[in-house]
């Protein structure tokens, strides 16, 4: 019987504290075995804040400058592995300035309105801004060469929740600045990886309403189950380069109340 029970048991991957319950752990770093570290709430948070190496590892050798900016990276960890890149000429860059850098030698080619939204997202609504941790961009980038870029983020309205529906209304200056430019009102489909990996399908198009172009994505029941979308969540969509994989993420909400469908109309034909 003793056995059983302590073959039940889980323990957090740092601090060691145990449950039977395997709901009382949330996902760390991925695992060389392709699994993801198991990590007790408090552990958990603190590598949710990107703060992990420096809580827990800073007596520990193998911490190197950011050759631009300057931040200590705690390089040849697991835990850090995907927080920086190794530089042609020696020495690491950290993944922020890496996607800032990127970013800047990429938009000498692309049309200037999706050079404004990697600049501050100019011209996007506040309320479109993406808001994402470092331990986000680690999950998605599962390649130490790859760089992840926020594009924008949404609050789920009670519309975009309707399973007969099962589309997400999309903000139009969003759509227009990081989607793929669409002239057929029946669109054409865009395939999406989750954050955990694993490849969707959703099919793109727009319709005229008001004399602008409103910009869908649709075919997404099996998601919207998948992940339990609910109204006040929050789904971010990223890119990663060099590849060209879009990303879509989902945060989920608080009690607040899920935007006001008039505004969200106003913000989504704004152009």
């Amino acid at each position: 019987m003793m056995g059983t029970n302590s073959i039940s048991r889980i323990s957090c991957l740092q601090c060691r504290n145990f449950s039977s319950s395997s709901d009382h752990f949330r996902n760390g770093w991925r695992l060389r075995s392709g699994d993801f570290a198991q990590l007790c709430p408090r552990c958990a948070s603190i590598y949710e804040d990107g703060k992990f190496c420096d809580t827990f590892h800073s007596g520990h050798e193998g911490w190197r400058d950011c050759e631009s900016c300057g931040r200590l990276v705690h390089c040849g960890c697991i835990v850090s592995f995907n927080t920086y890149m190794l530089l042609d000429s020696g020495g690491i860059i950290c993944m922020g300035c890496s996607r800032i850098n990127f970013a800047q030698a990429r938009n000498r080619s692309l049309p200037l309105e999706i050079q404004q939204g990697l600049h501050g997202q100019s011209g996007i609504e506040t309320q479109y801004r993406p808001h994402c941790t470092d331990s986000e961009l680690q999950q998605i980038s599962r390649n130490s060469e790859s760089v992840v870029t926020p594009l924008f983020e949404k609050q789920l309205s009670k519309t975009d929740v309707d399973m007969k529906l099962s589309r997400l209304v999309l903000p139009k200056r969003c759509a227009e600045a990081f989607f793929p430019d669409i002239n057929d009102p029946r669109g054409f489909p865009i395939r999406f990886h989750d954050v955990e990996g694993k490849e969707w399908e959703f099919n793109y198009r727009y319709w005229i309403n008001a004399g602008s172009k409103m910009y869908i994505l649709e075919g997404l029941k099996e998601f919207m189950v998948s992940k339990r979308w609910e109204a006040g969540d929050t789904v971010t969509f990223f890119r990663v380069d060099p590849e060209g994989i879009f990303v879509i993420g989902l945060r989920k909400g608080s009690v607040n109340q899920p935007p006001n469908e008039n505004s969200e109309l106003k913000g989504t034909l704004g152009s």
